[in-house]
């Protein structure tokens, strides 16, 4: 059966973002499993929210959306913790997979002023935000422009944002906590001679995503399927609260050959969970 087009143009087209990523695997999908996607990824409410508040970008959009859309409440802790000059990778816990970002990047703004954020790049295409974002292809090959694009943000006095983990929280033995940290952000630290800011961030997903999850990796299903429910689950964030907790910087000549660039991710990961019941703690090695 043969997909229907679109009639309007619209600001977020599932349709077009598969095509795009994948024209060869879009052809094979059946049309009710494309429109269940458009249900799920919640494709007509993110449209009116783009044409909504199409006046607004950069951190004003992530402002308006959060407080008018949302009506989200979020509290900053440990803000005295950041010297006022400096060029930093701050790097966070990823409970959410989606509103954490937009929170992110709004306490963030309101210490350093726009940052930048190393995201995956199918959110490019919530335009408002694209100067705040370097898209990294996390499902295929990322170009060499990216990777340019990337480098020359390290070296700019812009302050970056991350989630070295890549993907949102999954719950183990009752507790929520990130999966494996990447060394990037230890490899990308020393390089570029940036300090990294540990910040913690509040919020859980539901328990529906953390077994659909959990029932993925006992089928030995490789593959991310959770990722199609994150903007579900951040359309059931409306109206929480949340805690944004920012430590002290670790400085980038910490991290030595005492151990691998792994294993310092791994403690740097451990030491973000220790702010939430002490802003003011230090990296221990």
């Amino acid at each position: 059966m043969e997909k229907a087009a679109n009639k309007n143009k619209l600001f977020i087209d599932t349709d077009d973002i598969i095509i795009k990523k994948n024209q060869r695997l879009y052809n094979l999908i059946p049309s009710f499993i494309i429109n269940y996607i458009k249900r799920i990824v919640h494709q007509d409410e993110l449209n009116y929210i783009i044409e909504t508040y199409k006046d607004y970008q950069g951190l004003d959009f992530n402002k308006v959306v959060l407080d008018d859309y949302f009506g989200i409440k979020t509290t900053a802790i440990g803000q005295e913790n950041i010297p006022k000059h400096g060029r930093y990778i701050l790097a966070a816990n990823h409970p959410i997979g989606g509103i954490d970002g937009m929170l992110f990047m709004q306490e963030a703004g309101k210490i350093f002023g726009p940052t930048k954020s190393i995201i995956n790049d199918i959110l490019l295409n919530i335009k408002n935000l694209t100067p705040l974002f370097v898209g990294v292809n996390k499902h295929g090959s990322t170009s060499r422009e990216v990777f340019e694009a990337i480098d020359k943000t390290f070296l700019s006095d812009e302050q970056i944002l991350i989630f070295p983990a890549g993907l949102a929280s999954r719950k183990s033995n009752g507790k929520i906590r990130d999966l494996e940290w990447k060394k990037t952000v230890i490899s990308k630290a020393i390089k570029y001679k940036r300090d990294v800011i540990p910040v913690h961030i509040s919020g859980k997903l539901s328990n529906f995503f953390y077994n659909f999850a959990r029932l993925r990796n006992l089928l030995g299903i490789k593959y991310n399927l959770e990722m199609f429910y994150l903007a579900d689950e951040t359309f059931k964030q409306k109206n929480k609260s949340f805690e944004v907790t920012f430590g002290k910087p670790i400085s980038h000549k910490t991290f030595d050959k005492t151990f691998s660039h792994y294993d310092w991710a791994q403690k740097v990961k451990n030491h973000v969970y220790l702010l939430n019941n002490n802003p003011s703690e230090d990296f221990k090695q």
